[in-house]
């Protein structure tokens, strides 16, 4: 910090091994990078961001691989033994190789004939939310943000898992049944990046916010849009397409690092 002009006018420990530190007199990007790269072969995961409205009013969450710990769409080919074939696509997809509305409409296809009972099973089974989750949720809606769980997943999951975070709502795509059984078939439109983009500022505008005081995080491609626009975007655990966009990463901490990024103390964190 010294070598680029900045000086440090306030350190405060938030919580056990985080360290917050208020700088003046140094660009914020030129800081950033040079906090990444002195902290690079370290666990340690850093965010640099203006002081004032550090705190947001909006969060909207991607779903799987973020909030929760698996991809839903791949849990529930297991059930109908293809799970390889579709994980390859799944991953393809979220690395941006993909266009994301064909890969869904082709993966869901692969499902056809699936009894619909698997969907629980699934999500019993298999669907956990990821540490510091539902910590953040609470929190942060304790604090008044809206909170809104966004995913090119499913109705059927999303309801569940905004339930069990705490989230205020939830947008997915859905599902086709009949008889008892996944027709093969997605609802349309479907919920891809610009439908996110387009959550993040109806929520935004519904709130009559300024997307700078708005925080969205997503791992994927479909995320990405979103990432951009909001007032902090953060990528966890991301693709690298992502991570090099956004302003901020979580590779290492979990997912109550975004509370340390808007200034919360640890003793504010709400019970998860």
């Amino acid at each position: 910090m010294a070598g680029l002009g900045g000086h440090v006018k306030e350190t405060r420990y938030l919580g056990l091994n985080c360290l917050d530190k208020h700088v003046e007199g140094a660009e914020a990007g030129a800081l950033r990078t040079a906090c990444e790269a002195a902290v690079a072969e370290l666990p340690v995961d850093v965010c640099v961001q203006p002081m004032e409205g550090r705190k947001k009013r909006l969060l909207i969450a991607d779903m799987d691989s973020t909030i929760i710990g698996c991809e839903c769409l791949d849990e529930l080919a297991d059930f109908a033994g293809k799970k390889a074939e579709i994980a390859a696509i799944t991953e393809r997809a979220m690395r941006g190789e993909l266009a994301f509305e064909g890969a869904l409409r082709e993966r869901v296809g692969m499902l056809a004939g699936l009894e619909a009972s698997a969907l629980q099973r699934c999500y019993d089974e298999r669907v956990r939310l990821n540490p510091g989750a539902a910590t953040l949720v609470r929190t942060m809606a304790a604090h008044g943000a809206r909170c809104v769980l966004v995913s090119g997943g499913f109705e059927f999951f999303t309801s569940r898992v905004a339930r069990a975070a705490g989230f205020d709502a939830d947008r997915a795509n859905r599902l086709i049944e009949a008889d008892g059984r996944l027709t093969g078939e997605v609802g349309e439109p479907i919920l891809g990046r610009e439908a996110k983009l387009a959550a993040l500022r109806e929520e935004a505008a519904a709130l009559g916010l300024d997307l700078s005081q708005t925080l969205a995080i997503g791992d994927g491609a479909n995320d990405l849009a979103m990432i951009e626009a909001a007032g902090l975007g953060v990528a966890y655990r991301a693709k690298p397409i992502v991570a090099a966009q956004a302003d901020a990463r979580v590779d290492h901490a979990d997912l109550t690092a975004l509370l340390y990024f808007q200034g919360y103390a640890s003793e504010e964190f709400a019970a998860g």
